[in-house]
């Protein structure tokens, strides 16, 4: 099917573009068009909301104003700096690819399609986002805010869950942005996306391109985009221990280098599937070899991921007697815990201390 048949795409390029400029965010990572900085600022933004991620991206780029200073930089530092946005594998993925384009690239991003798409954890929309804000060239950048944009504007009834519907809008796009100025074109796209053509309630008599929209001309704008739900989350109930010294040092350790919030640290967990609540202290003290002099609770915490819920039902326990420590379970005071990253729900067990 032919979307663009009927549009007038000059027009449709003019209204968008003199829209985002005259209207466009004051926002850090808009303050040049540098590839590094536009990398790192779109990584952030998968998942996140902008408020959320600007003080991360001034933070982070304070600590790494650079493609090399990031890829010297040590991971648990790194993960330091991304504590608390979340999706940790972005972080992890990102110094990783760095470290090639410093290594291989002599630390200038490319501006190649085909050598964007070698590096760890850039995909079509990042590639297309870095290709057309940062070097100006005519990619499209498709993310869920375009797709609903496009949906409306063009009313195209296909389920944006699926995979084979990305290509349908990156065909459109290809005949649809802006050659002279591409940057601005995907930019305007995402802000209208973030701004006026919400998901619920989109703000159609402010939308500078509301003449060009074939579901507010139909009525159908609050039915688009069509999105088949997601499977129903799971849920895990964990005892969280945290287990203080009689000099007030307490045990962390950290999670697998795979996985789930990978090389994170956090205070022992432990599936309440496996160990009966009466039998909790036993089970302390012959893990760790310890003895248990009081067991309190603190407020339990509840954190809820993309795809699951965890339940910590949180154990203050005092402990005497010496563990035995590795690489990978530390004994810290309070000072110590707070240079290491925490997941969310952890940084909230800490805050009880």
């Amino acid at each position: 099917m032919n979307y663009i048949a009927t549009i007038n795409i000059p027009k449709f390029q003019e209204d968008l573009i003199t829209w985002f400029e005259r209207e466009q965010r004051t926002l850090p990572w808009r303050e040049n068009q540098d590839p590094y900085r536009v990398w790192v600022s779109e990584i952030m933004l998968q998942q996140t909301k902008v408020d959320t991620v600007i003080p991360y991206f001034q933070n982070f780029m304070k600590h790494f104003p650079t493609l090399e200073a990031l890829a010297n930089a040590d991971e648990q530092e790194v993960l330091k700096a991304w504590e608390g946005l979340g999706y940790y594998s972005r972080a992890r993925n990102l110094q990783s690819a760095v470290k090639e384009v410093v290594a291989h690239y002599d630390a200038n991003v490319p501006d190649v399609p085909k050598e964007l798409d070698r590096l760890k954890g850039v995909g079509p929309y990042t590639k297309g986002a870095i290709l057309s804000i940062a070097f100006d060239q005519p990619e499209p950048a498709i993310d869920g805010n375009v797709m609903r944009v496009l949906s409306r504007i063009l009313r195209i009834e296909e389920d944006i869950a699926k995979a084979k519907t990305r290509k349908t809008f990156e065909t459109v796009v290809r005949e649809l942005i802006s050659h002279e100025n591409p940057s601005a074109f995907n930019q305007g796209m995402m802000e209208l996306g973030a701004l006026i053509c919400t998901p619920k309630s989109p703000s159609c008599l402010l939308c500078p391109i509301q003449g060009h929209c074939r579901a507010y001309h139909d009525g159908v704008e609050q039915t688009l985009p069509i999105k088949t739900k997601k499977t129903k989350k799971s849920s895990h109930t964990y005892f969280a221990l945290v287990m203080e010294d009689d000099a007030g040092n307490f045990i962390l350790e950290q999670r697998p280098e795979q996985g789930l919030l990978a090389q994170l640290w956090q205070f022992p967990m432990v599936d309440t599937k496996q160990v009966d609540p009466s039998h909790l202290s036993l089970f302390v003290e012959e893990k760790y070899q310890v003895q248990i002099k009081s067991i309190e609770n603190l407020n339990p915490v509840k954190h809820i991921f993309s795809h699951l819920t965890w339940f910590l039902d949180v154990k203050h326990i005092h402990i005497e007697g010496k563990i035995n420590l590795t690489e990978r379970i530390r004994q810290l005071s309070k000072v110590e815990i707070s240079k290491f990253p925490l997941p969310v729900s952890h940084q909230n067990i800490y805050k009880q201390l």
